[in-house]
């Protein structure tokens, strides 16, 4: 497994959600639980390994360092639901309007993507926790794609330009891909914090308010000066 420089999150490091995503398509599950043990090196050959002899989980390897671990998982709490399309634009357009995002190039969020490059989730307050984004994918969506849309909005249902945070675990679902060109939305909702770890949950609906993924996460407070 190559992460190219294009799906990076963190200066780096490949972004988290998209990584999870690809090394959870190695576990026979439809949930599945991924634990980032490091940053994802991008433009690195990466080896997967089964975690048993059924490949009931997964190992990613730079060498002989552990990078990621994939299991069956279980998702305990409810998603997020959607907000009307017009105050998920409103909320997208307060996004843009940071001028501290503390990793700008992410792949998911990066305000300094160009169209067509990065998917450019604008993730911005509704309200009780809660923020939302409006996505219109451009061309054909992959799980792991579906992976990536639902990482980020958990990271910023809390503070991430004045507290930075990483994902360190992700427990996912994808039920169906998106239609390029389909008006879909993202939600995040911070479930609650313990020290420096972070509790959210996200959820990627379709036009027609069909629930197409969901996650729970566990976000990790960082320096963002290790990431330059």
């Amino acid at each position: 497994m190559i992460i190219a420089e294009r799906f990076r999150g963190p200066g780096g490091s490949g972004n988290g959600g998209y990584v999870a995503g690809l090394l959870a398509a190695h576990v026979p599950s439809d949930t599945v639980t991924v634990t980032l043990r490091r940053p994802p090196p991008l433009e690195t050959a990466l080896r997967v390994s089964p975690a048993d002899d059924r490949w009931q989980g997964a190992w990613l390897w730079d060498g002989e360092d552990l990078v990621a671990e994939a299991l069956a998982g279980a998702i305990v709490v409810p998603p997020p639901p959607p907000v009307p399309a017009a105050v998920a634009a409103e909320a997208a357009e307060k996004f843009r309007a940071i001028e501290n995002h503390p990793f700008p190039h992410c792949f998911v969020c990066g305000t300094e993507r160009a169209p067509g490059d990065g998917l450019l989730l604008s993730p911005g307050p509704v309200g009780d926790g809660t923020v939302a984004a409006p996505w219109r994918p451009d061309g054909p969506v992959t799980p792991e794609l579906v992976w990536a849309a639902l990482d980020c909005p958990g990271g910023w249902s809390f503070d991430p330009a004045g507290r930075p945070a990483v994902l360190g675990t992700m427990t996912a679902r994808v039920l169906e891909l998106p239609e390029p060109g389909e008006d879909c939305m993202v939600l995040g909702l911070a479930r609650s914090q313990e020290g420096r770890k972070q509790h959210a949950a996200t959820a990627l609906y379709g036009a027609d308010g069909r629930l197409l993924g969901r996650a729970e996460q566990i976000w990790v407070e960082v320096d963002p000066a290790h990431f330059a």
